[in-house]
């Protein structure tokens, strides 16, 4: 390039947008100084210099043309140039000698030019950007100027792989980058940022999965299909995984180790069953929670200046190729003073009574020590008032002041040699809220009527969060619907244009209660059995329940039919009636067989309320009797036991009872279970026509306790008690009380557990019963659960009293998960019977110690 001058502007990655001015003027080149070769472009715009048409010759330089070049991939562009061209303004101010018109080269090209470069570069298009301006001297002597563009594309990423990512799955990495707002779009060209910000995101995942050590780096390698086509590998290298041995505290001294240790839910020491639950894994972020959770903890017993700070960490040695390294934790804990409240005042509270808050802050007393638990449940009690008159945005916050000065004698700055705090709980009521539409969605089946009658609330009322929350309960008990979270199931928009008021919108997902079932199953209860069946609990969306079924099977013959209307002539009156025939084989004991009809009636008494009245009438026959039950020595000795097994009565009795029942339920699903109670009680009333009189009271209480969103406690007791009446002196065999089975004692036999004829070991039965289940559920996913469960039962005769060696208890591990076929849990459970003592089982054997059953439905 003789005689030619250079002018450069250049940015480097690490310099994104920064313009270098490396040379500048016009400097003759060295005589010998080797010519730098001019880079071939692959798009050139101006007028070439060897036309006829030049410059007047007394001219200053000229701005002759602009070249695009890319010359460390070979001229060979990704991006289409007239891409680049979009974002440049100079190809407007080059000359054109065919018009004559020339552009002199002056200090607002060079501002363009600085414009176009800065343009290109903010495309993200580049890793690197230079500008060369070369002189080219026309015939008479006029300086053209040219500006190269060398541009160096950045690589289209076409692949993302992470090599190594055994602790997670694709599927988790995508989401994690989502959720932090990294985008990585495949076939798109991705900068050293977002690499480095996926870089530290793995580290962060692997930091939680205990890898403190792991490495992160990344590798471009070149694909077919074009210049800067690439995939990107994420190599990751785990290294060992933290556990934590042993964990000590340094100044806890009001506070034990063991009560910190049990505040601390995620950072916890290894213990022998660490390789199936992961307990030990150290978690960076795990114990930031914790830190947080033992200041509340201090903070509760009125230690507000207490701070946690960060663990120190001694790692064991270890050697280098260990999968694991063992660290030691020493936590440094600032207790600081024990404050007692010196006085309490409120501020903001101008619509609820200040007496009312008075009586929700009661325990935060002056001279009391200051609990900071007290005061926030509290605030959630409050939070839960005003929402139910319709301040919904209320907010409210404790100030605490400690005293650093003694004011007159009133105000000490010690109580009982304590320091002293000042609490203002301050409130922020906003305004209240109304209600202008109820929407449902998602409801394709059930009627919008259906859902609304079960929503505590009105239009045009007041908006009242805590019927919201109880509204999403009683939708979930219907059972018509996928479980709703009560706390966000709802959503809540406020009404565009309008002041306090809101529209409410319920999403549901309709689940499958139409069921048209025909198949065939086993389980310990009904033994080996064909099934035919239409069931629905939302009969055409309208809520009510309808069943067709008929199954036969080894062990039991059920026909069904019944009908249920829970809103009864526009009202919350439940009526219904069944009618069935049913025969049940009691192994090697007897058949009961059994046809009858109940019709029912019920009304609401409270939110979570209902009393029924219940009519049966069945006629009953005892057949198929064991030999044993026969035999002349067993009904010597039992007077009574002829007339139970209705021998010589034909086989049969006639009930017809009358049952009032009180049922109270706050159970927040049928089928899933978590949260909430259950309390029943009847009274059946046998003797209205028929020829068995009794009396039968029943009592039940269930309860479920939410410890996480996947782990749930169920308790369950019960108890029965029957004794005849009039004309009756002796009861049947299949009205005397029993315990086995999959429905109360899992790991015994079907009527197993009772009193017995104590020669041959029949069971015969009772007239009063306990029951008691215990459940541990965790949720594996939504249709599938494995509980741990304890059962114990007693069945007493009568004369006889409860006695503790007579419980008998099962415990044991099922496997519970949603069977849609059925409509019911399908079970296999596991159970051990530590208490069996004279139990045998339905081949009259010695109950085994430990069993494993087959069944349908739920214990509770």
């Amino acid at each position: 390039m003789s005689g030619g001058v250079t002018r450069t502007w250049r940015s480097r990655l690490f310099a994104a947008g920064v313009l270098i001015f490396l040379a500048g003027g016009s400097v003759a080149a060295e005589p010998n100084e080797p010519e730098k070769a001019k880079p071939e472009a692959f798009l050139a715009m101006g007028q070439p210099q060897d036309v006829e048409a030049l410059p007047p010759a007394d001219s200053g330089p000229v701005f002759v043309g602009i070249e695009l070049a890319l010359p460390t991939q070979g001229n060979v562009a990704s991006v289409d140039p007239q891409t680049y061209l979009y974002y440049m303004e100079i190809d407007e101010y080059v000359s054109s000698p065919s018009e004559q018109r020339w552009t002199p080269y002056d200090a607002s090209i060079e501002q363009r030019l600085l414009e176009d470069f800065d343009r290109l570069w903010e495309t993200g298009f580049l890793t690197d950007l230079a500008i060369e301006v070369v002189d080219t001297p026309f015939a008479n002597g006029v300086e053209g100027k040219t500006a190269i563009f060398l541009l160096e594309e950045r690589e289209r990423v076409r692949t993302v792989r992470f090599e190594g990512a055994t602790a997670y799955d694709r599927g988790e990495i995508d989401e994690a980058l989502e959720s932090t707002g990294v985008e990585m779009r495949m076939d798109t060209r991705i900068g050293q940022g977002v690499i480095r910000r996926v870089e530290e995101v793995l580290r962060q995942m692997y930091a939680e999965k205990g890898y403190q050590f792991a490495e992160i780096s990344h590798e471009m390698t070149p694909m077919a299909g074009g210049p800067k086509i690439v995939q990107l590998t994420f190599n990751i290298e785990a290294g060992p995984k933290v556990e934590v041995t042993d964990i000590s505290f340094i100044g806890n001294d009001a506070m034990s180790a063991g009560a910190l240790k049990r505040q601390m839910q995620n950072t916890k020491e290894r213990w022998f069953l660490s390789f199936i639950t992961g307990r030990g894994t150290y978690r960076p972020f795990g114990y930031e929670q914790d830190a947080e959770a033992i200041v509340a903890y201090y903070r509760a017993s009125g230690y507000i200046d207490a701070q946690v700070g960060q663990p120190e960490l001694e790692y064991l040695a270890t050697p280098a190729e260990a999968e694991s390294r063992p660290v030691r934790l020493r936590i440094p804990i600032f207790e600081g003073p024990r404050y007692r409240v010196g006085s309490l005042d409120f501020e903001g509270d101008e619509v609820m009574r200040r007496e009312v808050l008075e009586e929700l802050f009661n325990e935060v007393q002056p001279g009391n020590y200051y609990s900071d638990e007290v005061v926030r449940d509290a605030f959630e009690v409050a939070r839960e008032l005003y929402g139910s008159i319709g301040y919904y945005e209320m907010t409210a916050f404790p100030e605490e002041v400690r005293r650093s000065e003694a004011e007159p004698e009133v105000l000490p700055t010690e109580i009982d040699g304590d320091p002293v705090v000042d609490v203002t709980l301050h409130f922020q009521e906003g305004e209240q809220y109304f209600v202008n539409r109820i929407n449902f969605v998602g409801n394709s089946t059930t009627h919008d009527e259906v859902i609304r009658r079960e929503v505590n609330l009105v239009e045009r009322g007041v908006f009242n969060t805590e019927a919201l929350r109880s509204s999403v309960r009683r939708i979930n008990q219907l059972g018509y619907f996928d479980p709703l979270d009560e706390e966000n199931a709802i959503q809540v928009d406020k009404r565009p244009g309008f002041d306090n008021e809101v529209d409410l919108t319920l999403e549901v997902a309709e689940a499958n209660m139409n069921q048209l079932t025909f198949g065939a199953g086993a389980s310990q209860f009904d033994g080996f059995f064909l099934q035919l069946s239409f069931q629905t609990t939302n009969f055409l969306g309208r809520g009510e329940s309808l069943t067709l079924s008929a199954q036969t099977g080894e062990r039991i013959k059920n026909y069904n039919a019944g009908f249920t209307e829970p809103f009864l002539f526009g009202k919350p009156i439940t009526g219904g009636f069944n009618v069935y025939r049913r025969d049940i084989r009691f192994i090697n004991q007897f058949t009961q067989s059994s046809i009858g009809a109940t019709t029912s009636i019920g009304f609401r008494t409270g939110n979570w309320s209902q009393m029924f009245l219940a009519y049966s009438y069945e006629e009953t026959q005892v057949t198929e009797l064991s030999a044993m039950f026969r035999d002349p020595r067993l009904l010597r000795f039992n007077p009574f036991l002829q007339d139970a097994l209705l021998i010589g009565q034909g086989g049969a009795r006639t009930i017809s009872s009358v049952t009032p029942n009180f049922v109270m339920n706050t159970i927040d699903h049928p089928i899933f279970p978590t949260t909430g109670k259950s309390y029943r009680t009847g009274l059946e009333v046998a003797g209205i026509g028929g020829n068995t009189k009794f009396l039968k009271p029943t009592a039940e209480a269930t309860m479920y306790f939410r410890q996480t969103r996947r782990l749930s406690f169920g308790f369950r007791a019960r108890g029965e008690y029957i004794w005849p009446y009039g004309d009756t002196k002796t009861l049947p065999i299949f009205e005397l009380l029993t315990m086995g089975g999959e429905f109360s004692l899992r790991g015994f036999d079907i009527r197993s557990v009772g009193p017995s004829d104590p020669a041959t070991g029949l069971v015969i039965g009772g007239n009063k019963s306990l029951l008691f289940n215990a459940e541990y559920l965790i949720s594996i996913a939504d249709p599938v659960r494995i509980i741990f469960f304890y059962d114990t039962g007693q069945v007493a005769d009568f004369g006889d009293s409860f006695s503790p060696e007579g419980f008998r208890t099962s415990t044991g591990a099922e496997l519970r998960f949603f069977m849609p076929v059925l409509n019911v849990p399908f079970r296999l459970i596991y159970a051990w019977n530590p208490q069996r003592e004279g139990v045998l089982n339905d081949r009259f054997g010695p109950q085994e110690g430990t069993v494993f059953k087959f069944a349908v439905g739920t214990t509770f």
